[in-house]
This record gives C-alpha cells, structure tokens and sequence, in this order.
C-alpha cells in the first residue's frame, strides 16, 4: 500500500519525505472540512516539534523510530500530560491536567508519534453510534461523497476514525468495549483491531468496564495495525505467513447474519466467495452459543454495572450535564446486586468455555462487523427509539468478541467505489498473532481481487 503509516515511513527513510513535510500536510487535512469535529483539541505546535525533532536526529544518523514523527491521534478517553482528559464530558472538564501520560501514549510518544490531537468520542464511551450532544459529531468521511445528509462516524471512538479517513492522522488511538474501534473503522472503510484485552494497559484512561475495556488502534492497513499493536502492546508480532489454502474459517449462522442491510449482505457473500477462490476453507457453522449472550447481558452486562460503580457519585452530583441517553444506560447498572454481578462472571466463564470448545480446528470466525449501514446523523438526533435501535445493532456483531476476552479486525470488503462495509475475523484471546497474520492474507485476497 502506498497510503498507509508504513508507506510514508519508507519515504522518510529514503529522503523522499520528512517528518514535518507530513505533519504539514496532517494539519492541513485536520483543518480541512472532512476532518470537521474530528478534533477536541489540536496540538499542532507540539506535533510540528515532535516532527521537526525526528528529522533532525534522523538527520544525524539515528534511525527512524517506529512511528517516524508521524501523525497518530488520541482518543479524548487518555491522559495526555498537563492535558485535561474529559472523555467528552463537560462534567469532567474542570478537573485537573493529568499529571503523566497513559502507558498506551506513553508508548506512542517513545515510538515516534507525532500526538497531533484529542478526537471526538461519545460521552463517556457510552455507545456505537458517535454522537454527543455536547460537541459536533463529525460525519462518516466516505460517505460524503455518496449522500448529502451527513451519517453517523460510528463510536465510540467517533473522531479516531474521522481523523484517518479524513487524512488528519495515519493511526488513532481508541478503546474497544462492545466495538468501539471495530464499528468507526467499518463504518469508514479503515482498519480497526482490537487485541485480547490485557495486552496493552488500560490505566491512564477512563474505564467505561473494567472487564471488558480494550486499549488499541485505527489504521488505513493491516500492516499498519501490526505496528501499532506491537508498539502498544510493547512486543513484537510473530506471523507465521501461513497461506489461505491452509487456512480454515467458520461463518456463524446465529445472530450474526439476522438482518443485514442488502449492500452489506452483498459484500460478505462476495468476501467470502473471494476468499474460497483463494483457497481458504470456508464453512458454516451454527455456533447456537451466540444466542445466549443477550440472557447473559440482560441485566445490564459489566458496562453497565462497572460504569455505575465509577459514576455514582458523579451523576448524583451532575446527572443534568450528562448525555440523557448515557446516564439512562449508566443507571441500568444500579438495579444490579452483588448476586447478580456474580452470577454475570460466572455465566460469562461458562460461556466463554462453551464457545472455545465449539471454535476448535477453526483459524478465525468471519463475520460482518456490523449489520446496517450508517444512518443519518439527524435522524437519529431527533429520535431515541431510532437512536437506541442503531445502537443496539451496531454493538450486536462486534460486542460478542468482548464477551468472549478475544481478538478481532474489521477490514475493508466491499466492492470497488462502493460504501464501507467492515469484514470482522475473530478468534479467542491470546490467539493475535495468529488472527493477525490472517487478516493480512485476507486483505491480500480481497485486494487481489478487486483489481483482477
């Protein structure tokens, strides 16, 4: 690819370019109007000093950082030091600066990254749709050029995936609760990979579930999502190139495939279709465990119960600065007993059993990452009912990799000048490596074969 992180970093490496020269153009693009709303707050002075810095000692014969001085935004969930981190909250936005960075920026910023800004997020994390009525929801970038009306970015880490789309950022840091990287990322067209859980420390970030919060990254590339997981995750990928004609998928027919909207219908059976004509044993499977996991979360699930357990004494002091639809799913969490939290991680440990033992001799599970496609940001503005249906849609797909403590990417698969469609390859935890090195032939397929 010559558009991604990687790309860009072989141009510096041979002269071709500098660190600042793309700063430049990053700032630009952040200025732009696809990036409109992208941005709670740009820090361009200290993006062009991070830049200006790598050239100089690049200059001087030190090699070029992972990251090469490069654009990489941060979701407005982390610490940035002697930044306020708000979560898109005003409830939070009086409180201190933090005083150091998250381990997860940290880590960016020793790898080169130019923190070129904090992006837009839902309120506190609190959904897959994107919006928040305390700032102006960025629209889906693609989907400029195919509707008037602007749609929804997805979320929560709304403005991650509208700072790389937009071109205002190479990669974005986000959080992956329910989706939370996997439906903006599919929703626009880009990558999004979230990692088991424990690989990459959450401390430094306001947690929404404490049990199910990941810390990872949106990138134009799968390539581009192997770095930044192993600079988040501070430790090196192991692919073992294995080719897609010794490679066995499941599709899942419960829950995942019910009511797809056609064009996203459309773009999974093709994907699939090219990826059998790759080699890859692709085979149906029922997988009759995914119609439990609504049960299991029925009274709230660990969102809403942990949430509750960090906002209690906030929203009883400030509920009326809250998003109303963010406190009323917070609240859910109130209702929930000791017994009740109890009996949801015991049914979660026999479930996520269940399903390990149903997913043997399989390399990955293929899904569509979500079902619909995006709606117009207004409509779902103006009506709750439309709003939580969304949501609960969005959420539905990528959700049960986070139950379930695995890995999974979305990736590109629609047709050529086609809207975004995200392919979601999924597996149990602790197999990333593995799931990486997978989706990397996948989009080599699926590439392929868009231009044979």
């Amino acid at each position: 690819m010559d558009d991604d992180l990687i790309a860009t970093r072989v141009r510096i490496h041979q002269g071709r370019s500098s660190a600042l020269a793309e700063i430049e153009r990053s700032l630009r693009a952040a200025a732009g109007r696809y990036a409109a709303g992208a941005f709670l707050q740009l820090d361009a002075e200290a993006a062009r000093a991070t830049a200006a810095a790598v050239d100089a000692q690049h200059r001087h014969g030190a090699p070029l950082p992972p990251l090469a001085g490069l654009a990489v935004s941060v979701k407005d969930l982390f610490d940035v030091a002697g930044q306020v981190t708000t979560a898109g909250s005003t409830v939070l936005a009086g409180h201190a600066p933090a005083p150091t960075d998250a381990p997860a920026v940290a880590r960016l910023r020793s790898a080169g990254a130019a923190l070129i800004g904090r992006t837009h997020m839902t309120e506190f994390a609190f959904s897959g749709v994107g919006l928040n009525p305390h700032h102006p929801t960025p629209a889906n970038v693609p989907w400029r050029a195919l509707d008037a009306a602007p749609r929804i970015p997805g979320g929560s880490s709304s403005g991650a995936a509208v700072s790389v789309a937009a071109g205002a950022a190479w990669a974005a840091l986000g959080s992956d609760t329910g989706g939370s990287i996997r439906i903006p990322a599919a929703l626009q067209g880009l990558v999004g990979f979230k990692s088991t859980a424990a690989r990459v420390p959450t401390d430094g970030a306001v947690p929404l579930s404490t049990t199910l919060d990941t810390a990872c990254a949106i990138t134009r590339s799968v390539r581009d999502a192997i770095l930044l997981h192993e600079v988040l995750a501070a430790r090196t990928v192991s692919l073992a190139g294995r080719p897609l004609a010794a490679t066995r998928f499941a599709v899942p027919t419960t829950l995942m495939p019910d009511g797809l909207d056609p064009a996203v219908a459309r773009a999974f059976d093709r994907a699939l279709e090219q990826l059998r004509r790759a080699g890859a044993r692709v085979e149906e499977i029922a997988l009759t465990e995914l119609g439990e996991v609504a049960a299991i979360n029925a009274s709230g699930g660990f969102s809403a119960a942990e949430a509750w357990h960090w906002h209690r004494t906030l929203l009883a002091e400030h509920e009326s600065r809250y998003d109303p639809r963010v406190a009323l799913r917070i609240r859910r969490g109130a209702s929930m007993s000791a017994t009740d939290y109890l009996e949801l991680r015991r049914a979660r440990a026999d479930w996520i059993s269940r399903m390990h033992h149903a997913m043997r001799g399989f390399d990955a599970l293929l899904s569509p990452t979500v079902p619909l496609m995006p709606p117009p940001i207004a409509d779902l503005e103006a009506s709750d009912e439309a709003f939580f249906a969304a949501n609960a849609q969005l959420l539905r797909n990528p959700s049960v990799v986070n139950l379930l403590d695995g890995c999974a990417l979305s990736l590109p698969c629609q047709a050529p000048g086609a809207a975004p469609v995200g392919l979601m390859l999924w597996a149990r935890g602790d197999a990333d490596d593995a799931l990486l090195d997978t989706a990397s032939a996948v989009e080599a397929a699926l590439a392929s074969a868009a231009h044979s």
